[in-house]
């Protein structure tokens, strides 16, 4: 296999790399392909990588804006205090200016990412033209699961932090757990490391729904079967959905955990086409 430091930087080299403003600094964006405009936004404590098994086969069919959310990956903090739609109106500003005049892009947003998405659909109203939610938080639903995860911080051997960062990918991200392998693990302690914003309080927050009855784009969701974050509420997301647009599509994909673009790709890129093409 592959080195998986070596995997994503050869993923990176294959990029144009941009930065808008971002308080005093810049937020960091990554351009491929070609095509019409397809923005995917990351999860909490992620970056671009939680796209990292998307790119290539998208971007065969679209060009890719995919940003490093303000105080995640490589891009500078958000200035304090911040919330939801004050990170959303940094985002929004950049892909904005990435855009040009007039024109229009699709919006997928992963977990943290579908909360800022959202905000950023109300705020650009038609330049958006489909949003797509993907195990979206903000939506104020009451979870039915514990999810308890282990501080890897606590732990300064770098062996045992390794095996906190698999615990915590087995508890929160993916449904099976003989799917983590060093690519995965690789992927989530660099994200951990570099996450100063803290997006979990956010995402709890019901702050999407506020957002929603504003979006004129039309709103699709996909979910992974298995997401934890979902457990046993799947019926009452897709019900919630179709509150605000009685013709939204929802996907639940088999065998997929919250993480659902990761650890079903092929299932997760037809339902994401079926969503587009809707």
């Amino acid at each position: 296999m592959t080195d998986p430091a070596a995997a994503v930087a050869a993923l990176e080299a294959r990029a144009e790399i941009v930065r808008t403003p971002c308080g005093a600094g810049s937020m960091v964006w990554h351009l491929w392909g070609e095509g019409a405009p397809l923005a995917l936004l990351h999860g909490g404590y992620g970056s671009w990588t939680h796209w990292f098994r998307n790119i290539e086969p998208l971007a065969r069919r679209f060009r890719l804006l995919v940003p490093d959310l303000p105080g995640l990956g490589d891009s500078d903090r958000p200035p304090e205090p911040y919330s939801a739609a004050s990170i959303a109106e940094i985002v929004g500003a950049g892909l904005a200016s990435l855009l040009g005049t007039g024109a229009s892009v699709d919006i997928v947003g992963f977990s943290f990412g579908g909360l800022i998405g959202g905000h950023i659909a109300a705020a650009m109203g038609a330049r958006v033209r489909k949003l797509i939610l993907v195990g979206a938080g903000g939506l104020g639903m009451p979870r039915r699961a514990s999810i308890e995860l282990v501080n890897w911080r606590d732990y300064p051997d770098q062996a045992a932090q390794r095996e906190v960062h698999r615990e915590n990918l087995a508890i929160l991200m993916l449904a099976d757990p003989r799917r983590i392998d060093d690519l995965t693990i690789h992927l989530q302690t660099r994200n951990a490391e570099r996450a100063r914003t803290r997006s979990r309080p956010l995402s709890r927050a019901a702050t999407l729904l506020t957002a929603l009855p504003q979006v004129t784009a039309r709103l699709h969701g996909i979910w992974g079967e298995l997401d934890i974050t979902a457990r046993g509420t799947l019926d009452e997301h897709r019900r919630l959905l179709r509150s605000f647009q009685p013709e939204a599509t929802f996907a639940a994909i088999p065998g997929a955990g919250h993480w659902v673009q990761y650890e079903e790709p092929e299932s997760f890129h037809r339902a994401l086409l079926a969503a587009l093409e809707d």
